[in-house]
């Protein structure tokens, strides 16, 4: 996705919020761009209060004038924005490759709506071709994870930077779960976090509310409608 189709991915997404939510602010490029037309807003008059998914998010947002809280002090939230790494038909994600999952979805959790904002290649039939499951592991458990995980079906890689193991904002490894496909996301997603040692990983399950979705025909508004039903197309006024 070009950097003015984030943009302008962004200022849909910011167009959602109204004076006095709190929010749950999201990680990663795209998530940027939201957080920029967000400050905008900010500066204009608007109030908000946000909690951020990462350290990262967080600088981004107090440089940009985002009143920040955290989720003990605001444990309901009015409306998270994110992006994703893949989404399914029915708005199952696989969320991670920035590192900020375990905060991630622990906002997605706490809000009353999940918008999910990307560039359309990232839509997929099947989670999981071509895109690895982050899973958050604790740093003593980097071994007997991956076997576990090894048993489910995948390949799982510890994920390093500069020669060394990744360490996420909370202190702990990712392990990347390479599996040829996922079919059943609620299965597995089950099936990683019985596993001693896991903290959580990258698949949202039932989240999502809607998606915006950045392409060649502009910005598109999906929503999954009833549970469990398909993304359809929003036609708007």
């Amino acid at each position: 996705m070009t950097d003015e189709l984030k943009r302008a991915v962004g200022r849909r997404a910011a167009e959602l919020v109204d004076d006095g939510m709190s929010l749950g602010l999201g990680t990663g490029s795209t998530a940027d761009c939201f957080l920029d037309a967000l400050g905008e807003r900010v500066r204009a008059g608007l109030r908000v209060r946000g909690v951020p998914t990462s350290e990262r998010t967080a600088r981004r947002a107090e440089a940009l004038g985002i009143a920040l809280t955290t989720l003990e002090e605001c444990p309901r939230l009015d409306l998270a924005v994110d992006g994703a790494d893949q989404v399914d038909p029915r708005g199952h994600l696989i969320k991670g490759l920035g590192g900020a999952l375990f905060r991630e979805k622990r906002v997605a959790k706490a809000s009353a709506e999940l918008v999910i904002i990307v560039d359309e290649g990232k839509l997929v039939d099947l989670l999981g071709a071509g895109c690895p499951v982050p899973v958050e592991v604790r740093v003593d458990a980097g071994e007997t994870v991956r076997e576990a995980i090894r048993s489910l079906g995948a390949d799982p890689v510890l994920r390093s930077r500069e020669d060394r193991p990744y360490v996420t904002d909370n202190g702990n490894h990712i392990v990347d779960a390479h599996f040829p496909s996922v079919s059943d996301p609620a299965a597995l997603e089950g099936a990683l976090n019985r596993i001693p040692g896991v903290l959580d990983n990258g698949l949202f399950v039932g989240m999502t509310g809607r998606v915006l979705a950045g392409g060649p025909r502009g910005v598109r508004l999906l929503a999954a409608g009833e549970p469990g039903g398909l993304l359809g197309e929003i036609r708007e006024a």
